[in-house]
């Protein structure tokens, strides 16, 4: 990780961008997790809807970040989501 980084476990002190990507970081996945819940008991289609909260928000964190990987990652599942959403 570069220093411009911070920890996953830290809580920012001022309202900077770190605060910013620190609380769209953890939104995001708290919502992922209550996606893979939501997958579990099988509440469909609550889990997608979920998920997709979860994807752009990594997405937004990658793209803070400037880290092009993350934000592949993420825009390939946001593709593969949308398109499987659409087809059923």
């Amino acid at each position: 990780m570069g220093g411009s980084h911070v920890r996953s476990d830290t809580l920012p002190k001022a309202p900077t961008f770190e605060r910013l990507v620190f609380a769209v970081k953890w939104g995001a996945s708290t919502v992922q997790i209550l996606g893979y819940t939501a997958t579990g008991f099988g509440w469909t289609p609550l889990n997608l809807y979920l998920f997709l909260v979860g994807v752009v928000g990594w997405f937004a964190v990658g793209a803070l970040w400037n880290d092009k990987a993350l934000m592949l990652v993420h825009l390939v599942a946001l593709g593969a989501m949308i398109a499987g959403m659409s087809s059923g």
